[in-house]
């Protein structure tokens, strides 16, 4: 498996395997996560540093990538993470935790003080993420509470703390 930086070029890739890792036969119609990253794409809000995509023998089988985000007043040292999609088929083989600890010590090289997402914390805890709550931060919905988490990294500090507020993608869905 090689993890790199998703390019152009990987659009369509990327789109196929949001849609194929969040697909709800019941729900019928477009995958939310897909949408979500080509509306990221399409505001210029996808960092580029921090969308990494996973290859297999040359397909595109994961991608996980990170968009601006507002802690309070600061709108430069936290990032939103998500979403994280791997195709079925390589799903419990690593693939997801080889990117979200790539997202991380990209995120940290490039001094961001925080990552946040909106996930299951059985899953997310083992890469250090916690309730966000517990760090003083906010959902942009109070139901997310159980399940809105952060990450802190290197450049932290305890007094950036409020209401977290992802990129306007985010609010379309």
């Amino acid at each position: 498996m090689i993890l790199r930086r998703a390019t152009d070029t990987d659009a369509e890739a990327i789109h196929a395997v949001h849609s194929a890792a969040f697909h709800d036969p019941a729900g019928g119609g477009e995958v939310a996560e897909a949408r979500l990253v080509d509306e990221l794409r399409a505001d210029a809000d996808l960092i580029p540093a921090l969308s990494l995509v996973a290859e297999r023998d040359g397909v595109v089988v994961g991608h996980a990538c990170c968009s601006p985000g507002r802690l309070g007043e600061d709108q430069a040292s936290t990032v939103g993470f998500g979403p994280l999609g791997v195709l079925p088929e390589f799903q419990r083989g690593g693939v997801g935790s080889a990117l979200v600890h790539a997202t991380l010590a990209a995120a940290d090289a490039l001094g961001f003080a925080a990552v946040v997402l909106l996930g299951a914390p059985d899953y997310y805890s083992r890469f250090g993420f916690v309730l966000a709550s517990t760090l003083g931060i906010t959902p942009p919905v109070p139901d997310w509470a159980p399940h809105f988490q952060a990450r802190t990294l290197t450049a932290h500090h305890p007094s950036v703390r409020g209401p977290f507020r992802y990129s306007p993608a985010f609010d379309r869905l």
